[in-house]
């Protein structure tokens, strides 16, 4: 027995990938969205559901959600927000049009969905909005600007929205996972290489040492998680009685959220210039 429908972002590997599969075993009606049609038979030869969703073209989201809503007889019962990337790079070495396009895919996008997902959500009088964020929502790295502020963005519209939507029977959670195994390093590589000039920045040596860390392999940190922690956090958000407003997911996620509350913005800013 199918449990309710979930329209899932950023499906072509990692958390995404992981999260549509565990809940279409779980009994999700499930439709995952991927950006290139390259992914759409490995997904459907596991049973999911998958459409082709850029999330920078706002005719490719309604095109998508178009299509779900036939699917389902109108309805929606759950958006999981995960499609997204990382920009490295200095704000000083980051072009205007590639902070915007940024903005396009990690929160413009969102934002046309979301509207188009409350719609549904309002008419049938319930429903669940997940937001993946990240531990970098609420606290900064260096050489993270746009991504950074792509998610602090998330985090304010998130926190608007579910005081927006009191009494509406509609919840809205934030996740916040800190490293997680994903291909998110190797697309921020792909990213960094085409749109940021390191070898004639002021930041050469430090970009030196990105490229060395975005082309290791295996886990980032000894704190990695697998996207399973990530799921686990999802499936609560979705079937708890009273979701949380906030998941924390991995230790540094948890280390910062605390760090942020007792120390000075100077102490931080000397921890998190060293991370």
């Amino acid at each position: 027995m199918e449990k309710g429908s979930i329209l899932i972002t950023g499906c072509s590997s990692g958390i995404g990938f992981h999260a549509a599969i565990f809940l279409q075993e779980r009994g999700y009606q499930v439709f995952a969205c991927v950006r290139q049609a390259a992914d759409i038979e490995r997904l459907k030869s596991l049973g999911v559901n998958v459409l082709l969703m850029d999330l920078n073209n706002t005719d490719s989201i309604d095109a998508a959600i178009d299509t779900l809503l036939v699917h389902t007889g109108g309805k929606l019962d759950f958006l999981f927000n995960n499609g997204a990337y990382g920009q490295p790079g200095a704000v000083e070495d980051i072009p205007t049009e590639v902070l915007r396009t940024q903005f396009e895919t990690n929160v413009f996008g969102w934002h046309h969905l979301t509207r188009r997902v409350l719609k549904v959500m309002r008419e049938q009088g319930h429903g669940r909005i997940v937001q993946n964020s990240s531990v970098l929502g609420f606290v900064c790295m260096p050489y993270r600007g746009a991504y950074n502020a792509s998610k602090f963005a998330i985090e304010g519209l998130t926190d608007t929205m579910r005081l927006e939507l009191t009494g509406s029977n509609i919840y809205v959670s934030l996740i916040e996972p800190g490293p997680i195994e994903s291909r998110f390093r190797a697309n921020a590589l792909l990213a960094f290489k085409a749109n940021i000039d390191w070898q004639n920045s002021i930041h050469h040596a430090k970009y030196v040492e990105e490229i060395r860390r975005l082309e290791k392999e295996g886990p980032s940190t000894t704190f990695t998680l697998g996207p399973e922690a990530v799921t686990k956090a999802l499936l609560h958000a979705m079937e708890s009685k009273v979701p949380k407003a906030r998941y924390r997911v991995t230790t540094p996620t948890k280390i910062f959220s605390f760090l942020k509350r007792i120390l000075s913005s100077k102490m931080l800013d000397r921890l998190l210039a060293k991370a």
